[in-house]
């Protein structure tokens, strides 16, 4: 063995607070376990290494003097002495035998007592969180300054339970939504300690408080324009999704369309409306059932994206026919087509045969890697003859 693989102090410190940074010790200390002498094997010089590098491994033996260590005990064994070899005395294995001297060594005594502290101090109004900052103390440590704001807006949130409130109305002073969602995974792993399972709904994630927590979601708007001769003073709403649960007087069909321009420009067509869908036109359509009482026909760019949203509406509506997704389109518009930069999953079981092959040629780059033709480059005479 060489000098510079001989064990130093410092090595020594780096290996007990890596363990320090796992929690381990603290966690133990808070559980109240008795402590157990930590010993760290030192690798040294052997007999024949002190008779070929004497020099240095005087140094190294003097570097583990106990006088240089008052936070160590530090076991030696002789060697040497056969064989002609002289008889030497080295540091085998060092010790550390309290806690208070672990915390001394590594400088975290300051570190310690505000854990303790804090545990104390939270288990005054929230004692299954004490119970919990116990197997994670270094989380304790990380949200320190932020800690008593935290515990306030959990034991709130426990407390409440009333009816269901955005998180913009939890009133606590220095809690704003600014807070809480900057901190909403150390609060997800505090609200599924204090809360009963009832009020947890494990199937959505930690990162959404709302849906996990019974908040209040913020609603979702649908934009609609009225296409037909309609008797209103308006030609365009924008409502409550859940509020626009009956079919509005005298619509007998429904364009769902992704791209704004290409709505507002779509030409009259009797007794029928536009809704906006922008992307997200499947989430907004299950609030209205009456959708399977209307002609109802879905218009999206073609492309590996289109056809996935195209599956989703036809999976909540059979009924919904495509519009201006088909391959005659797509190919009578050669100078305009663009590139989808990436593409959606495959696996769409409410496609028809033909759009589904369309979708798996778009995929397979069949006329050009990536190809996608985006519905407001479809020239109007095209929209027009196929709204007639």
């Amino acid at each position: 063995m060489t000098p510079a693989k001989w064990t130093r102090p410092e090595q020594v410190v780096e290996a007990l607070r890596r363990k320090w940074t796992s929690g381990r010790y603290l966690t133990a200390a808070a559980n109240g376990h008795p402590f157990e002498p930590i010993g760290v094997p030192l690798k040294g010089p052997t007999a024949a290494d002190t008779l070929h590098h004497y020099e240095q491994a005087l140094a190294w033996a003097q570097s583990w003097a106990p006088g240089r260590h008052p936070h160590l005990r530090i076991q030696t064994k002789p060697i040497g002495g056969r064989n002609n070899l002289p008889s030497n005395t080295v540091p085998v294995r060092a010790w550390v035998d309290t806690r208070d001297l672990l915390w001394t060594l590594l400088d975290v005594t300051a570190e310690v007592e505000l854990f303790h502290t804090l545990r104390e101090q939270t288990a005054q109004h929230a004692s299954d969180l004490a119970r919990w900052m116990a197997d994670h103390p270094m989380k304790v440590l990380a949200h320190a300054p932020a800690w008593h704001r935290l515990v306030r807006t959990a034991c709130w949130i426990r407390d409440h339970t009333a009816e269901p409130v955005y998180l913009r109305e939890i009133d606590i002073p220095g809690v704003d939504t600014k807070f809480i969602e900057t901190n909403k995974a150390i609060l997800a792993e505090f609200l599924d300690h204090v809360l009963p399972e009832g009020r947890i709904d494990t199937c959505a994630p930690k990162s959404d408080l709302v849906a996990r927590y019974g908040f209040r979601a913020k609603p979702a708007y649908i934009r609609l324009r009225y296409l037909g001769d309609f008797p209103l003073p308006f030609s365009e709403l924008t409502v409550r999704a859940q509020e626009l649960s009956t079919r509005p007087p005298g619509v007998r069909t429904v364009f769902v369309l992704e791209n704004e321009i290409t709505y507002l420009s779509l030409p009259p067509v009797p007794d029928a409306i536009a809704i906006l869908g922008s992307g997200y036109a499947a989430a907004l359509l299950r609030h209205l059932t009456w959708l399977n009482d209307v002609g109802l026909y879905y218009w999206g760019d073609i492309d590996t994206h289109g056809f996935a949203i195209l599956n989703q509406v036809r999976g909540l509506f059979p009924h919904t026919t495509s519009l201006l997704m088909d391959r005659t389109t797509l190919l009578s518009h050669e100078a305009h087509w663009g590139e989808e930069k990436t593409q959606a999953p495959d696996g769409l079981p409410h496609l028809t045969p033909e759009e589904a092959q369309l979708a798996q040629d778009l995929r397979n780059g069949t006329y050009r890697p990536h190809l996608r033709l985006e519905q407001e480059r479809i020239s109007i005479a095209t929209i027009r003859s196929a709204l007639t």
